[in-house]
């Protein structure tokens, strides 16, 4: 058993099993129609559906929510092989474990956790989690979105944009100021069902990545939200988003792990079978340098996602090493990802080959959950205080 710093790299037969699986359900049931819905910006809704069946919906959750009662590590390794295949339904998986769930999980009330904790754990629906606006994405403290208090209620405007599941969540937690003088500690974490009079959803975002995952604006006017919604205490808001948003992390970092752990295991596969200059590329010095370096590469991301998993799970501050994970494994992702359409040549450039899908999906996790700018923020500070 190798550990360093009370991290254990020896994975239990339960991890084991739960890779696995996932890895089945990705070669089985995402990887057939991947480069369609790619195409045809189709969100992948019959997949996620029997990702809710498994349990990957709730991986964290107890199962008196719901849930699959698993740890982070268990999630990160799932997320790690669906992301291989197809990051659109990663990041859907993501927002619904890291953000959604986790946040009613962690800071709901019982009443909040049995009504919509339950259906959005067990797969039945899905949530989705509304921080950035037209002038709020790495500035999270200016919130334009307003939630008045109406005494019982709530009345609340706005808009928020790039919101993932934005088209097929039915519950969404929805960040708004009340008390403008208060600044960020004047905002509130509203709990909003989709079918609630003055909800609106705009347009589809046309991406250049995960062009399958469901990214819409959406639109606030006069709509009642009980006062039996809001999570936690007033002004609680912005410090619900802050803690959410940090595990969120992990989420994202196990994404792009994934793409490019996928990128690379399509890079070693075609070198394997293209020749060139009379046998197979992979004999040739320059393709296994680029090899070389992409596993090395991607084993560092993978210690660092892993630690940070371990590093929640263990109950420790893993403000810095999910920061971390995240920064580094988004940067692998990108660099990944490009030299595996340069190991594949022109066939890198056509869609059949999968590795263009993956290096404009790889682009987004460098984007959301905070740029690399705002993770180095976050590390500096961590070192720091």
């Amino acid at each position: 058993m190798h550990t360093i710093e009370g991290v254990n790299f020896q994975l239990s037969e339960e991890h084991l099993a739960v890779r696995d699986a996932a890895r089945d359900f990705a070669q089985n049931d995402l990887l057939p129609g991947v480069i369609e819905r790619d195409i045809h910006t189709k969100f992948p809704a019959e997949e996620i559906k029997k990702m809710g069946e498994l349990g990957f919906l709730g991986m964290m959750i107890d199962p008196q929510y719901g849930g699959s009662g698993m740890d982070t590590l268990s999630y990160v390794l799932a997320m790690e092989e669906i992301c291989k295949v197809d990051a659109s339904a990663g990041v859907a998986m993501s927002v619904n474990n890291s953000l959604v769930c986790y946040g009613l999980n962690q800071y709901g009330t019982e009443e909040q956790k049995q009504k919509y904790l339950k259906p959005l754990a067990s797969g039945q629906i899905l949530g989705a989690f509304c921080l950035s606006e037209p002038e709020a994405g790495s500035d999270a403290t200016s919130q334009k979105t307003t939630a008045e208090d109406m005494g019982d209620y709530y009345l609340v405007n706005g808009t928020k944009n790039w919101i993932t599941n934005g088209q097929t969540s039915s519950v969404c937690l929805v960040m708004a100021q009340t008390h403008p003088e208060l600044k960020h500690k004047g905002i509130n974490c509203l709990i909003i069902e989709k079918s609630q009079e003055g909800f609106v959803v705009g347009k589809k975002e046309d991406k250049m990545g995960i062009r399958a995952s469901d990214t819409h604006s959406l639109m606030f006017t006069d709509v009642k939200v009980p006062k039996e919604n809001r999570i936690g205490p007033e002004g609680f808001g912005f410090k619900f988003a802050m803690s959410t948003l940090n595990g969120g992390r992990i989420g994202i970092a196990a994404q792009a792990l994934g793409i490019a752990a996928g990128a690379f295991e399509l890079s070693v596969r075609y070198a394997k079978e293209r020749k060139a200059f009379g046998k197979p590329i992979a004999e040739h010095q320059a393709i296994q340098f680029k090899l070389a370096e992409m596993k090395t590469k991607i084993e560092a991301a993978r210690y660092l996602v892993y630690k940070s998993a371990r590093d929640k799970d263990a109950g420790l501050d893993y403000v810095e090493s999910a920061a971390m994970a995240k920064l580094y494994a988004s940067e692998v992702a990108m660099w990944v990802t490009t030299e595996a359409v340069q190991i594949h040549g022109g066939y890198g450039y056509v869609r059949e080959f999968h590795v263009e899908r993956m290096m404009r999906d790889a682009k987004i996790t460098q984007i959301y959950e905070g740029t690399s700018e705002i993770q180095k923020m976050v590390i500096a500070r961590e070192i720091l205080k």
